[in-house]
């Protein structure tokens, strides 16, 4: 049994203030959410302008003239992809109200609510050309394979800030990366969405909410 009067000396308790203090590693504090958001935007920013060096945007931009309702889903699916991948990084910091959560919920029924429109395109635009069965699954392809890599940067950065609801902001990281390859999609998408090619869509983004759930929330837990 120790001693009293060597726990009560005032010399002791600061030895054991300086041996607990010794082993100390300074934390570095995380950066704002909205500044982390504009980090990992620059990667979609990246792939937007390397699509458009190759593609152009000529094809895109004639497209949406001739059919508003697409050039709406893009803007929806752009809001969408950032007020996700904003609402997970303000999850990641504790203390923040669930609330975050329903962020993006005004840019996703803009990009669901115009996309919809896809499903009348021979009423709304008759003779446009339509995506066939081959074309729409390479687009389920290509939101897939692009979802990959912006969802696994969004892990790293988000696996410091330890979030203390895994699987709630991992939905939001496959809300926001599928959200952003939807976007980057319209840049080579050469045919007027129809509800196959719209079906497909949802496919795609059901697919990397699920896959973000299933496996980014350990991955999350785990940090």
């Amino acid at each position: 049994m120790e001693n009293p009067d060597v726990m009560s000396d005032p010399r002791s308790h600061a030895a054991l203030i300086d041996r607990l203090g010794t082993d100390l590693v300074p934390v570095r504090r995380l950066l704002p959410p909205w500044l982390r958001t504009a980090g990992w935007l620059l990667l979609v920013a990246a792939l937007a302008a390397g699509l458009l060096m190759h593609y152009g945007a000529g094809p895109m931009l004639r497209r949406w003239a001739a059919t508003p309702d697409l050039a709406w889903a893009g803007i929806g699916a752009v809001v969408t992809a950032i007020s996700a991948a904003w609402a997970a990084f303000a999850l990641g910091v504790p203390g923040r109200r669930a609330a975050w959560a329903w962020l993006p919920l005004p840019g996703a029924l803009l990009w669901i609510g115009a996309s919809g429109l896809g499903c009348l395109r021979t009423w709304i635009a008759p003779g446009t050309e339509l995506a066939g069965v081959h074309q729409s699954a390479d687009c389920l392809l290509f939101i897939i394979g692009f979802s990959v890599p912006l969802s696994a940067l969004l892990i790293v950065l988000l696996r410091r800030a330890c979030p203390l609801r895994p699987v709630r902001v991992a939905v939001l990281i496959g809300l926001a990366s599928a959200a952003a390859s939807a976007s980057l999609l319209e840049i080579c998408h050469a045919f007027d969405s129809a509800a196959t090619d719209l079906l497909t869509h949802a496919l795609a983004v059901a697919v990397v909410v699920a896959v973000n759930a299933a496996m980014g929330g350990r991955l999350l837990s785990k940090a």
